[in-house]
């Protein structure tokens, strides 16, 4: 077994790559205690790049300075494009639904065609997701929204809720898409497909209630049971999938609370401008500058509204994705685990009897197989999933920071032309004064 500073590489087919046995350092390293404070703990939040912290003459200068490397992907190499939009709502005798419209444009030469169109609901996004992890347990699937009312929406089919949804969704699918296993799972390419009818046929072919509970039974004695000899990388997984889950779900907290203040003080900008006009009416020597605060609060009011609404309409989704990814995470791990206790089970088992004796090894040379393809998927797609994960949450990151620095350079130039404004007409009264 390799010590912590030792990398271990993995091969697939013609692919290798290289996972560090130490991952504790690459840890999103916030405070969940003060959340207030959690940007000003670690800057190195991406392998090696740090805040420049000398002073610049202009806030955007600081973006500049601070470059992230971007994983560039060759966009040409891609064969499926996928889309979810069009929403329509479903009212039957027995429920309401949401159904989206699902596009697929693809060069493969296994489809029929190149493009396709059908119409998907949530249970059929869930049946996927299921099937994917039922076929490929330690595979990295990423999560879709949650079935139920997110926080903040009152109405489960109101416009915000359904875009914010149907954004999901459509993320989802093209993380399938390009997903060197998934994408190519005969699923997949069903869902994407099969018409309606022809969907619900193929859901009825899965594994039936008492398989699916005997599974469920079959795992929760291997999660009571546990493992014994678990590889350190696997722990090392495990001690990061649990530091992250604080962190993201620390920095998802407090930013839908900096929104819930946002909103709370827009409600009071937004009663600044017409109070400023009703003084202006009865003060005629302070009429026009009263008019100008007024304008310039109305024209602050708009850019902060619209502040709010880029960090709830981007930041806001993809830290909660990443909350939901830690289960994801956490379930995938557990998955493998499992997979480890069958393996000592069946070890110990053999170690004990000797009736059946041939037919138990042959039963444990399956299990080292299948283990060994467990962890070898893991340790691949563990690699992936990080530089995706990493890769999305600095573009979140970088455009949040890109969209303040331009907010609040506007907000400056507003007042700057009020002040503008007011010691022209100052020294244009003083002129008429000397006159």
């Amino acid at each position: 077994m390799s010590g912590p500073a030792v990398e271990n590489s993995v091969s697939s087919g013609n692919a290798s790559v290289t996972i560090p046995a130490d991952i504790s350092g690459q840890m999103l390293d916030l405070d969940e205690d003060d959340d207030l404070e959690v940007f000003s703990k670690d800057t190195t939040i991406t392998d090696g790049s740090y805040f420049n912290t000398s002073m610049q003459t202009s806030p955007a200068s600081m973006i500049n300075q601070y470059k992230f490397e971007e994983e560039e992907e060759d966009v040409n190499a891609k064969d499926i494009f996928v889309t979810v939009d069009n929403p329509e709502s479903h009212v039957t005798a027995i429920e309401t639904y949401i159904t989206y419209r699902v596009m697929t444009k693809t060069t493969r030469s296994e489809f029929d065609s190149s493009e396709f169109e059908v119409r998907r609901r949530y249970q059929d996004f869930l049946w996927l997701k299921g099937r994917l992890e039922e076929a490929h347990p330690t595979l990295i699937v990423h999560p879709l929204p949650e079935k139920f009312v997110m926080k903040g929406m009152v109405e489960r089919f109101n416009e915000d809720f359904i875009e914010t949804r149907r954004r999901a969704l459509h993320r989802f699918l093209n993380r399938i898409a390009e997903h060197p296993i998934f994408s190519s799972t005969e699923d997949f390419k069903i869902f994407l497909t099969a018409a309606s009818e022809e969907l619900i046929s193929h859901k009825k072919q899965g594994p039936g209630f008492l398989s699916r509970m005997g599974e469920t039974v079959k795992a929760v004695a291997a999660s009571v049971r546990g493992v014994r000899n678990r590889p350190e990388e696997f722990n090392d997984m495990q001690e990061y999938v649990e530091a992250f889950s604080q962190k993201i779900s620390s920095l998802d907290k407090v930013t839908q609370r900096i929104i819930r203040e946002q909103r709370e003080y827009l409600e009071e900008l937004k009663e600044c401008g017409p109070t400023y006009n009703l003084w202006s009416n009865s003060e005629q020597d302070l009429a026009e500058p009263l008019k100008n605060m007024a304008d310039c609060l109305d024209r602050c009011y708009k850019e902060s509204d619209e502040q709010v609404k880029q960090l709830n309409d981007q930041l806001t989704p993809a830290l909660h994705e990443y909350v939901l990814c830690t289960e994801t995470l956490k379930a995938v791990l557990r998955r493998r685990d499992n997979i480890q206790a069958d393996f000592e089970a069946k070890t110990e088992a053999l170690a004990t009897k000797k009736a059946d004796r041939e037919a138990m090894r042959d039963d444990l040379e399956k299990l080292e197989d299948r283990l060994e393809w467990a962890n070898n998927a893991l340790k691949i797609d563990w690699t992936r999933w990080n530089k995706v994960m990493r890769t999305d949450l600095r573009s979140a990151f970088v455009d949040t920071a890109e969209r303040n620095v331009s907010y609040y350079e506007k907000c400056l130039a507003i007042w700057e032309s009020f002040l503008h404004s007011q010691r022209t007409d100052a020294e244009a009264n003083g002129k008429d004064d000397f006159s």
